[in-house]
């Protein structure tokens, strides 16, 4: 099926074009999500999401990109709508879990980050790389998932960005040297001293 015979079955509420989206389509969209989110239920979620916003919205898309990039595009900006609302409800979250009071009202830290060595080595180190990459500033972010983690060429990037080849070649430069800068600490394969 064509993309436009896929667009003109998901307007006239087609069944088959609406199953053959969704099978073409969501699993591609839930890897996607997955990577900004990391949270297999959370990308599921937003891939429906997704998908309902496409047979929603199929007649505003525009031929400029083909529809594979469009539905990149609404997943992105869908990933980090989530992101931001997480964000909100996890600061309050974090606060509360670091900081206790006391029966006297005092403020409390119940107990030190832990320094020892730890067993899940691979899993500490997946977490700072994940802190390290959501610090990002967003379009580097995106550029550098869409490059690393989906393994886009910088021109489909362009255009899921909508930006030009330049531009995302200079995020992503920039995203790598950023994160340089974050793990020189924790990963020492990247320490200028090592080399």
């Amino acid at each position: 099926m064509t993309d436009q015979e896929l667009i003109n079955g998901i307007v006239n509420h087609n069944k088959e074009a609406i199953k053959y989206l969704i099978k073409n389509y969501q699993s591609h969209v839930i890897k996607t999500a997955y990577y900004f989110v990391d949270n297999m239920e959370d990308a599921e979620d937003l891939s429906q999401e997704v998908m309902i916003e496409v047979v929603k919205s199929v007649h505003q898309y525009k031929k400029l990109a083909n529809l594979y990039t469009w539905i990149y595009r609404i997943t992105v900006n869908r990933s980090l709508d989530h992101l931001r609302r997480q964000k909100r409800r996890s600061i309050v979250k974090r606060l509360e879990s670091l900081v206790r009071f006391s029966n006297n009202g005092e403020t409390q830290f119940p107990y030190e980050l832990a320094t020892s060595d730890t067993r899940n080595e691979d899993i500490e180190k997946r977490k700072i790389l994940d802190i390290a990459i959501n610090s990002l500033p967003r379009n580097q972010k995106i550029a550098f998932i869409l490059s690393k983690y989906e393994e886009l060429p910088y021109r489909e990037i362009s255009e899921i960005m909508n930006l030009s080849l330049s531009s995302v070649e200079s995020l992503i430069f920039r995203a790598k040297t950023n994160l340089q800068k974050k793990l020189v600490h924790y990963f020492s394969e990247y320490s200028t001293n090592n080399k």
